[in-house]
């Protein structure tokens, strides 16, 4: 695109970003700012209410959060999954005021829970700690979902997210719903992601979760959650009607619905198969980098020692290479130097072969007349007949001037 076409369409950008953001601010009764008409149009298609009741589920490690509404048939799907903007601490559960950790657990929302006047745009508190949380000794107050994406310890979303969430638990309060469950979890609880936080110090507490999040995986609705002997438990129908559930009491004599128990032995048959399957992958897996990271360290320890070596000849030849001795041509041990007069090979070029007698050795050294010493011509070397050489080429001498004393003359000339 030009420059110029960009400056044609600025003014239509800018009108664009100034549009949603008037939009957020003149919002003149933010508490009562109806759902936007798309939501609406979903919610009839999906054969629900605007006053329908809902669900949220909070999702940490993906970062989402999700709103589920009921449906004709009594079961919920979901009509709105939102980009979690900030969330604080880790994974795991909050345990005391000031760790700056954002609940995990099952949390019931009331509308006196509901917070128009927030100074985060709008919120409402997720009602930590509950009676699981104080069951095991946990603090912390004003833990919410809000807007303003900040958070020390909160489910922070921005102003326009919060908008429509808070519309969401309005009308269904309207529409006469108690409080709404709102599901507070690490991450989705599939087989694979269990796996991979198998190590970690919350997965007995995670397991727990995992049972209220299968309910409703099964079902597609809320699970009715209790707390009693320190522990969650899920869909109970006490032997004993109006039989109460106490944090820090035994469980009342109680079952899960035969059809549920049924439901969930099935799937977590399956489940558990797929964990197994899962935990193998990446024990494989872990198996490979430790073998990969072992034949590194090797490889980088082999190298070190390599340089160390080269470091320790460089230090022992002044930092020089050390170079292979060359033989000179003039020098005493070159076997390719001719002997000078009076001297002899110190060691035979060419050794006798094992178990025959060294007959060089044998024999007396020849005697060589010496001559006059060679004339000094500033330590240029001046070439010698070689006396062995000499010798020889004399006796074939003698011996041809005898052979050709032999023959007639008329042969002296001819080869035979």
């Amino acid at each position: 695109m030009t420059p110029m076409r960009t400056l044609r369409f600025l003014p239509i950008l800018l009108l664009g970003l100034t549009g949603c953001q008037d939009a957020l601010d003149s919002v003149s009764n933010k508490v009562e700012h109806p759902l936007p008409a798309k939501l609406v149009n979903k919610m009839k298609a999906n054969d629900m209410s605007t006053r329908s009741p809902i669900m949220m589920r909070i999702f940490k490690e993906e970062g989402v959060l999700e709103v589920w509404k009921q449906k004709g048939n009594g079961r919920f799907d979901i009509i709105a999954s939102y980009e979690i903007c900030k969330w604080s601490g880790t994974l795991g559960p909050k345990f005391k005021e000031g760790d700056r950790q954002a609940p995990e657990g099952f949390y019931r929302v009331y509308p006196a829970q509901m917070n128009p006047k927030s100074s985060y745009y709008l919120s409402f508190n997720m009602g930590f700690p509950n009676s699981y949380d104080r069951s095991h000794g946990r603090t912390g107050t004003n833990l919410m979902v809000h807007g303003a994406c900040s958070s020390a310890g909160c489910y922070s979303m921005t102003d326009e997210q919060v908008l429509e969430i808070y519309g969401f638990a309005r009308d269904a309060f309207k529409g006469g719903q108690e409080y709404f469950l709102v599901e507070a979890l690490p991450f989705r609880m599939t087989p694979e992601n269990m796996a991979r936080h198998r190590d970690s110090e919350h997965f007995e507490f995670w397991k727990m979760l995992k049972v209220g999040y299968d309910h409703f995986e099964l079902t597609k609705r809320p699970p009715k959650v209790e707390v009693c002997d320190r522990q969650y438990v899920f869909n109970q129908v006490p032997q004993v009607e109006n039989a109460s559930f106490q944090a820090n009491a035994a469980c009342p004599p109680a079952s899960v619905p035969t059809t549920l128990a049924s439901a969930h032995y099935a799937y977590e048959q399956t489940w558990n198969a797929n964990f197994l399957k899962a935990v193998s992958v990446l024990d494989r897996e872990k198996d490979k980098q430790v073998a990969a990271n072992e034949a590194k360290a090797a490889a980088e320890a082999r190298r070190a020692e390599k340089e160390a070596q080269l470091a320790a000849r460089m230090s022992g030849t002044g930092g020089q290479a050390s170079a292979a001795p060359v033989l000179s041509l003039f020098s005493t041990g070159n076997p390719l130097r001719a002997l000078a007069p009076g001297s002899a090979p110190s060691t035979p070029l060419m050794p006798s072969p094992a178990g025959t007698p060294d007959v060089a050795a044998a024999q007396p050294a020849p005697v060589i007349e010496q001559t006059a010493p060679a004339p000094d011509l500033g330590g240029i070397p001046v070439p010698v007949p070689n006396p062995a050489v000499s010798a020889q080429m004399e006796t074939v001498q003698q011996q041809q001037q005898s052979a050709a004393a032999k023959k007639p003359f008329w042969k002296i000339w001819s080869e035979n």
